[in-house]
């Protein structure tokens, strides 16, 4: 009798470490809460270490090690809301260091707070990295030499795409496994869609240049329009824009596109009023203009059977597979008049039934990126730097 084989890899106890704010909704937020909740799933121990900055936005469904508040550092285009206690940072990584975790999950290794932390401490466990990062980062320039003796620290370095892997690789070299954002598929099955009684185009993201919504204003506007009555085709009703999230484009888009019956602005969402506005409305549109190294909105639209009409960027593109409506970025008529075509039935089908196969595809494309796949792709890489580092 084969003694293995009825043999299962032991459980896992892992730390998971993001260094943004569990208070704003954001991309890496999203990835380790959802990467915690599906290693619970398959019946390992996970542990999340972020910052929070109001102790009401705790996670129910995971284990949280809190550390500190976070305060907002310029980055990639944006603004991360990262924490720079060295307390709360010590704090952190003496509970990772006694805590019997088998590996060490480092979401932006370089990112300020308890990453750094680690990088510089001592008798951690094996460290697993995940670059999010696309596009040029002004730190990995200043301090290329730094960074790139840190890296050393690194059992496995892992990227969320090609993008990521690329510009990681031009800060640090080394090889990286490349991976995917994951998506919480079951999360958007047998959903209550929220009420609407009109075509609706929603955005979900933050209010800054790099994420396009102005782009997305101005083409909403420029939708053809005669009197009240909307006109793409006759009988139409008027669509109406969901806008969700905040940032400091905020309150001067509004006061150039107030709140009106067709423009609502919604402010930052639970993760269950997103969902269920993502299955209501009839569009999503991500138009960012780049930054992007992986279309993650997209993918939660397609498993949510939710037309995508988005930027034709990498990150996107790849993503989304053929199974979004791509325009330039920054191109406000372009945009136009794709969301007019989507809402009037084409391009991806005037018929019912063209558009479920449509979203039928769409949905399966989503499929393929799940977190419930992700995390088994993450759980061989903890066991590969677990054996890497074993004495």
């Amino acid at each position: 009798m084969d003694l293995n084989q009825h043999c299962t890899p032991p459980t896992l106890r892992i730390a998971l470490v993001c260094p943004y704010s569990l208070s704003r909704p954001g991309g890496v937020q999203g990835q380790v809460l959802g990467l915690a909740r599906a290693l619970e799933v398959r019946g390992h121990r996970a542990v999340v270490f972020a910052p929070i900055d109001d102790p009401a936005d705790t996670p129910a469904d995971v284990e949280l090690v809190a550390t500190g508040r976070s305060v907002s550092l310029p980055a990639n285009g944006s603004v991360a809301p990262v924490t720079v206690s060295l307390p709360a940072v010590a704090h952190a990584v003496r509970s990772i260091r006694t805590g019997g975790f088998d590996a060490v999950h480092i979401h932006e290794p370089f990112t300020p707070g308890v990453p750094y932390g680690l990088i510089l401490g001592r008798y951690l466990p094996p460290l697993v990295v995940t670059f999010h990062r696309s596009g040029g980062s002004p730190l990995y320039t200043a301090l290329r030499p730094l960074v790139r003796r840190s890296a050393r620290r690194f059992a496995v370095r892992c990227a969320v795409s090609e993008a990521a892997r690329s510009t990681a690789f031009d800060a640090l070299g080394g090889t990286y496994d490349v991976g995917f954002n994951g998506v919480e598929v079951d999360h958007y099955q047998g959903v209550d869609p929220w009420p609407k009684d009109r075509p609706t185009v929603l955005f979900l993201g933050r209010h800054e240049e790099r994420k396009g919504l102005q782009v997305l204003l101005t083409a909403f506007g420029q939708m053809g329009r005669s009197g009240d009555a909307w006109s793409p085709t006759d009988g139409l009703p008027r669509p109406e824009l969901w806008i969700g999230g905040d940032g400091p484009q905020t309150e001067s888009l509004r006061r150039r596109h107030p709140e009106s019956s067709d423009v609502r602005w919604l402010g930052v969402l639970s993760e269950e009023e997103k969902i269920r506005r993502l299955v209501a409305a009839d569009v999503l549109c991500a138009p960012s203009l780049g930054g992007e190294s992986f279309g993650v909105v997209l993918l939660e639209a397609m498993a949510a059977r939710t037309v995508a009409v988005a930027s034709d960027i990498d990150g996107y593109r790849h993503a989304a597979g053929g199974h979004a409506v791509l325009t330039p970025p920054g191109d406000a008529p372009a945009l136009s008049e794709a969301l007019a075509s989507v809402l009037a039935g084409g391009p991806v089908g005037a018929t019912l039934t063209e558009r479920d196969r449509w979203l039928d595809a769409a949905s399966d494309r989503a499929s393929h990126w799940s977190m419930a796949r992700l995390t088994e792709w993450y759980e061989a890489r903890y066991r590969s730097a677990m054996v890497r580092t074993r004495p």
